[in-house]
């Protein structure tokens, strides 16, 4: 085995990242939007099932917007989920939201509401309190603000960022799994065994190299059908190439070493020469690709949604959230659109400056 595998190679490529402020920034980032993905609907202060709760007359308004509203029951109740369902799922709404300029209580089993409807708009409803006055008010009335404001539907902006992480993240991962799993494969079969296969396997993947990487998506995305999964594949099929390339160059410097040359000699076969011996040391230039390649993913992920074939509403993306505000930009509130655009750059900048950092603590610059 060669040195780069070893304890003392990982501890002295940590301390080096470690000294990279902007790896670490990046890092840090990362971490965070993870924690975010992962307990979006316990952060979120809209937990129903992809933020969608829809409040019409609200719709549009600018950061900071404060509202009070009146919680009606609606006729038909869904059970409260259990933990993992509502971390994952998110808990539906068992309410209607009535948003209110004022109330009064009248006698005591029912209250009146002076229901906002528009700027200047109102009107006047009274519901019964079927409680007594303290509990109506306790339980039913909210005073909510709205960190990001409102997009045109009436839905929390800030609740629709936290759940697009999901989505950013989740491309992400999945790209790389699959980028990673093909371009190994294919990578390590053209470097090692050279010859026919090599000739076939880079014909190939030069093919794929040739056409542009949108039509190549458009194309997958067209064949699979839009949603949630199918953007994740499409991506990943499409992020492969990179990864092969750079394999394969590592493979054909790594298979005249004299490590892999005792390999052969103890009868060793070449999976297993491949698997335990050659990929531990050409890991550092696969890790870089693979963060170049997460934050590619991510915007490849919001230009589809922003076109309509990527994920498809009311699951909110970043890319999607840009395309329904984006016409608030030239009106007076911009941050519909300009919110989850900066939520796009900072975490595409996290894994830049990660990936930059990783191929300075590897050693693995001008490799690739």
């Amino acid at each position: 085995m060669s040195a780069s595998s070893s304890p003392s190679f990982a501890n002295a490529a940590w301390s080096r990242l470690k000294k990279n402020k902007g790896a670490i920034f990046g890092l840090v980032i990362i971490a965070i939007a993870v924690l975010v993905a992962v307990f979006a609907y316990l952060i979120a202060p809209d937990p129903s099932p992809h933020a969608n709760r829809i409040i019409l007359e609200i719709g549009g308004e600018k950061p900071g917007y404060t509202k009070t509203f009146v919680r009606l029951p609606k006729a038909i109740q869904t059970p409260a989920p259990g933990f993992f369902n509502r971390l994952i799922n998110g808990k539906p709404d068992n309410y209607d939201y009535i948003p209110v300029n004022r109330y009064r209580f009248v006698g005591k089993d029912s209250v009146l509401l002076i229901r906002f409807i528009d700027e200047s708009v109102e009107d006047s409803i009274v519901v019964a309190t079927n409680t007594s006055i303290a509990n109506f008010e306790k339980n039913n009335i909210r005073k909510q603000s709205f960190l990001l404001g409102t997009d045109k539907y009436g839905r929390d902006i800030y609740s629709r960022i936290i759940l697009g992480t999901r989505v950013s993240l989740g491309v992400g991962f999945i790209t790389v799994f699959i980028s990673l799993t093909i371009g190994l494969m294919l990578g390590s079969l053209a470097g090692y065994y050279r010859g026919r296969t090599d000739n076939i396997i880079m014909w190939f993947i030069n093919v794929v190299w040739s056409i542009p990487t949108l039509l190549l998506v458009f194309a997958i995305t067209l064949a699979l059908g839009k949603g949630f999964w199918q953007v994740f594949v499409a991506v990943g099929l499409t992020m492969w190439v990179n990864v092969a390339r750079t394999v394969r160059g590592q493979i054909l410097v790594e298979r005249e070493k004299e490590y892999v040359e005792a390999t052969r000699a103890l009868g060793y076969s070449g999976y297993r020469t491949i698997v335990k011996h050659i990929w531990p040391n050409i890991m550092g230039p696969v890790l870089v690709i693979a963060a170049a390649n997460f934050a590619s993913a991510i915007v490849i992920e919001a230009g589809l949604s922003f076109i309509g074939i990527g994920v498809q509403p009311p699951q909110p993306s970043w890319g999607l959230m840009i395309r329904d505000n984006y016409n608030f930009i030239i009106t007076n509130n911009p941050m519909l659109a300009l919110a989850p655009g900066f939520a796009i750059m900072l975490l595409v900048l996290a894994f830049n400056l990660l990936g930059n950092g990783l191929r300075d603590a590897l050693h693995v610059r001008g490799k690739i």
